[in-house]
């Protein structure tokens, strides 16, 4: 068992590591980014990489307060549904209202990988195997998707 503080540098070492990891790797329009905390460039839709001790997972998040136009979201996701998973190369998992951590109101379009914890260094190429190139692939499905969705 790890205390708040090792669990929190683990934590940190990975991130920072993938973040090296994928430094070089430019996004579809060629650009450098930051593929830890990637910027949709829309409000409340968010691309998040998560891992703990059990799970990883990389999900679209809806976080829109309004729960209309979180669903209107999560429908004019829906209607890009097959060039999504076309470009994932696989189907994800779709929760229309479902809640986040804090309790708050999100939609997610997720995949997860099990068993692997972000706490055993052994585990660190298949997260990082996971995430790479899930997130490219978004990144690609949003070059071509955003614009759709920017009001």
């Amino acid at each position: 068992m790890y205390t708040k503080e090792q669990a929190s540098q683990l934590k940190q070492a990975f991130w920072t590591a993938f973040g090296q990891y994928m430094g070089p790797v430019l996004s579809a329009e060629g650009l450098r980014t930051n593929w830890i905390n990637y910027k949709t460039g829309v409000k409340h839709i968010f691309f998040r990489m998560q891992a703990d001790n059990k799970t990883a997972s990389i999900a679209i998040e809806i976080a829109h307060p309004d729960k209309e136009l979180q669903q209107l979201f999560f429908e004019q996701f829906d209607s890009y549904k097959t060039m999504l998973h076309s470009t994932l190369d696989e189907d994800w998992q779709w929760q229309l209202h479902t809640t986040d951590e804090y309790g708050k109101t999100i939609s997610r379009i997720y995949t997860e990988l099990t068993p692997v914890s972000i706490f055993q260094k052994e585990d660190w190429p298949k997260l990082i195997s996971f995430f790479k190139p899930r997130i490219i692939a978004l990144d690609e499905f949003w070059s071509d998707a955003k614009a759709a969705f920017e009001v």
